[in-house]
């Protein structure tokens, strides 16, 4: 059975460039839901990228720093590529509610690379030692709860992901995008952020 967005790709490919080319003047729009959907996929992403930007006034304003707002905020990316992994290795297609599941993505793989990056700052101002020392000590001391963290939502999420029941194949694309996305997303996050983290060595 074929979903809306599968029927209008194919008339969108197949169907209307005949239409238009066979018949001069011919002018075609979208209407009702499909029409509805591309606003909200639109007020969708400009309200997520606001919160992007709150979060990372919150951040600057507890760190008191502009760096490593930036570098938390650079692991969204990495969940969103986990969450299209997830989408294609269940071979699910992505909709409208990919994007919601994203919004609630991206506060989890936030708060993991701030547990991360706050307790390098702890060490810094608290015990001696090089920046390689403190971020290798940091990974050390906070990898168990990022896990636990990680593979709890994962876990929790299993359930959802794995029914067959049509009334959940509703919420199915949303808890795709949180659990693989956040599986991904922390995989990256303790290679990348304590990687970016050691650049400030070479200043």
């Amino acid at each position: 059975m074929a979903t809306p967005n599968e029927v209008s790709a194919f008339l969108n490919k197949k169907v209307l460039p005949g239409l238009t080319g066979r018949f001069s003047g011919l002018e075609i729009s979208e209407d009702g839901q499909s029409r509805d959907q591309v606003e909200d996929i639109r007020v969708l992403v400009t309200n997520l990228m606001l919160g992007i930007m709150v979060m990372y006034v919150l951040l600057a304003s507890q760190l008191r720093c502009y760096l490593q707002p930036t570098i938390i905020l650079f692991a969204i990316p990495f969940g969103a590529v986990g969450a299209v992994l997830g989408h294609w290795l269940l071979g699910y297609d992505l909709t409208f509610l990919f994007l919601f599941g994203m919004v609630a993505l991206a506060g989890v793989v936030v708060n993991d690379s701030v547990v991360l990056i706050d307790y390098f700052n702890h060490l810094r101002k608290t015990e001696d030692g090089s920046v390689r020392e403190h971020i290798i000590a940091a990974v050390e001391h906070r990898f168990r709860p990022i896990l636990i963290t990680t593979l709890t939502t994962f876990l929790g999420l299993l359930p959802m992901i794995s029914e067959t029941a049509v009334q959940a194949q509703f919420l199915i694309p949303m808890a795709l995008s949180v659990g693989f996305g956040i599986l991904f997303a922390t995989a990256m996050i303790l290679m990348l952020v304590p990687a970016s983290l050691a650049l400030r060595m070479v200043r």
